[in-house]
């Protein structure tokens, strides 16, 4: 699954420096001058998994393959973006083409690093970044209308339910609401659907602080808390600054002292995808062999020959059945042989809808 997470925000406030702690094949350029990412970054990233080592750990494979996740930085966003200002055209056709956005905040005071939107106020940036893709999604939606409407003396009611849902859209975006609130399903999703409105994708807050605030929080993250709480949204506290510079730390040792020293247990890396895949309603299904033993991102809700077509579209086409075992219970009786001569492996058929942590085998005929 190509999934990408967008990391966005106003220039200066720590895109690219975050960007840097998570990604593990591109390092992005962090430097103090607006627009220093022209063109998005792409980095892809593993996703952490006990469950992946335990399972290699039983089986011993040839190889370990964890799954991953894209991470786009996106240049930095100004005011006026809606209407082209700044690199605001190529900002916003990036964003349409991500899953999630990671809107990163700034929550320090710091001289030395330009900022042209006064005091640090972390409501008002959020502010500025959601009237902008508001703007821009309402005139995506009038558009839409204006071709609706042509078509309403046709009398097709689905027609004329997506005319209502159009006009309940730009109602909302007009009361400075990101259409995301609205939780349309169905029919009046599929109304919006070809639009790819910019605030129906799903979004969590990384407050960037300094490092005294790196444990605790301070007032500015404790403000945008409170923010995101009333529109349903999850926020991390992390200093991106010192992520980036446990990302460069290469042994296992050196970067528990570093957790030592900062009081951590773990990357802020660890906990922005667990957040990801939860913003993205995903679960990770395994399969293991003495090959390789393998995690694998599905969305949750997946029936089995979907979890299958990750693998390869054949899987899915020509679907069987699939052979499944729990996680705890592979865990617990430690070999494939023994859970099934427990009754602990099941075979499903095509209506299973997959669970997380599943350790699967499909079968299937091309």
């Amino acid at each position: 699954m190509a999934l990408q997470a967008g990391i966005v925000g106003l220039p200066n406030v720590g895109k690219s420096t975050l960007f840097n702690a998570v990604s593990n094949s591109a390092k992005a350029q962090a430097s103090n001058y607006r627009f220093c990412t022209i063109e998005p970054n792409v980095g892809q990233v593993d996703v952490p998994d006990e469950r992946l080592a335990k399972l290699a750990e039983l089986v011993v494979p040839d190889r370990i393959v964890p799954t991953s996740f894209e991470f786009v930085d996106i240049a930095g966003l100004v005011k006026g973006a809606s209407k082209g200002e700044g690199l605001g055209n190529k900002f916003l056709a990036n964003i349409r083409e991500v899953d999630a956005i990671v809107h990163v905040i700034r929550c320090f005071e710091d001289e030395n690093i330009l900022r042209d939107e006064g005091d640090i106020n972390p409501i008002a940036d959020k502010e500025i970044i959601d009237t902008e893709l508001q703007l821009k999604d309402m005139d995506s939606v009038e558009k839409k209308l204006q071709r609706v409407e042509k078509m309403l003396k046709a009398g097709d009611p689905k027609i004329k339910r997506a005319h209502e849902v159009l006009n309940e859209c730009l109602r909302h975006l007009g009361e400075g609401k990101n259409i995301r609130g609205l939780k349309l399903e169905g029919e009046d999703r599929e109304a919006i659907a070809d639009i790819f409105l910019l605030t129906d994708k799903p979004v969590l807050y990384v407050a960037n602080v300094d490092e005294a605030a790196l444990l605790t929080g301070n007032k500015y993250s404790d403000a945008l808390v409170k923010a995101a709480n009333e529109e349903g949204a999850q926020v991390i506290v992390m200093n991106n600054s010192i992520e980036a510079q446990i990302s460069e730390l290469e042994s296992a040792e050196d970067k528990e002292l570093f957790f030592a020293e900062y009081g951590l247990t773990e990357p802020g890396l660890n906990r922005l995808i667990r957040s990801t895949y939860k913003l993205l309603n995903l679960i990770t299904y395994f399969t293991a062999g003495v090959q390789e033993v393998r995690a694998w991102t599905i969305h949750r809700g997946w029936k089995a020959p979907q979890a299958a077509s990750v693998i390869h579209t054949d899987f899915e086409k020509g679907f069987i059945k699939a052979e499944v075992i729990a996680y705890n219970d592979y865990v617990q009786y430690k070999t494939e042989a023994a859970c099934r001569e427990s009754g602990k492996l099941r075979i499903e058929g095509k209506e299973y809808i997959v669970q997380d942590g599943d350790v699967m085998h499909f079968r299937f005929n091309v």
